[in-house]
């Protein structure tokens, strides 16, 4: 997927992004699900603070919702911001417009660097 996030960013975020799997989505609200892989250092609740603050301060998040124990999150979107299509387009790797936005605005707002 190409962006215009450093390298280091990019290489993170694709860490991240290919331990996540959708649970739930509909329009507006999508639930993700933290897959754990053999070897992976566990996810904090410092970690889980620094995601639940950067996604938060995203233009077009309404709301994020963690649970570190269920390794979850719901995310509350505007659906007008950022397309529904993103989310899927993201996480499968497809290099689409709506999941390059997605990624540079998640990259922005400095998750990239701590996964």
């Amino acid at each position: 997927m190409t962006t215009d996030a450093p390298a280091t960013l990019t290489d993170g975020l694709r860490r991240l992004v290919a331990a996540l799997r959708i649970v739930h989505h509909i329009p507006g609200r999508i639930r993700l699900k933290l897959e754990a892989a053999a070897g992976a250092v566990p996810v904090t609740a410092g970690d889980a603070g620094a995601f639940d603050r950067a996604l938060s301060g995203l233009s077009g998040i309404r709301s994020v919702r963690l649970n570190p124990l269920a390794r979850s999150c719901t995310i509350e979107y505007d659906p007008a911001l950022i397309p529904p299509s993103a989310w899927p387009d993201l996480l499968a790797g497809r290099d689409t417009p709506g999941a390059a936005g997605l990624l540079r605005l998640v990259a922005t707002a400095g998750i990239g660097p701590a996964v």
